[in-house]
């Protein structure tokens, strides 16, 4: 059974740092996109990063420049480094798994999904 497990989800302040991290019970791991989604409240779920198994990585505008994507092939986890946040930032964020070969952002693309996590930025 794949799981995908987050965690690190919090309350932080506007301009303070989070990091956020995904378990994945995966066979062969590095074979998956790995990414990043994020749903606010009354809005649609929305792309926040992906990374492939060789390490490329792709980003929303929105959080270009001040979030990171990264994975660990050996353990099977993804993390996203999120620097500077703002309120805006604000939503539950779910990792994602998918077998495209490409960095795709759909959130129809990626079969497998966490339970997500709450990311509170106060302002």
């Amino acid at each position: 059974q794949v799981q995908l497990v987050e965690s690190g989800g919090g309350l932080v302040q506007a301009g303070d740092s989070l990091r956020l991290s995904c378990a994945a019970s995966l066979r062969t791991f590095n074979n998956y996109v790995m990414g990043w989604f994020r749903q606010a409240p009354g809005k649609e779920r929305e792309f926040v990063a992906a990374i492939s198994g060789s390490g490329r990585s792709r980003y929303a505008d929105s959080v270009k420049g001040r979030f990171t994507i990264s994975r660990d092939n050996a353990k099977n986890t993804v993390t996203l480094q999120m620097n500077s946040a703002k309120a805006e930032d604000t939503a539950v964020y779910y990792c994602a798994a998918s077998t495209n070969m490409g960095l795709v952002t759909g959130p129809g693309l990626y079969g497998y999904w966490g339970q997500g996590t709450q990311v509170t930025v106060s302002s």
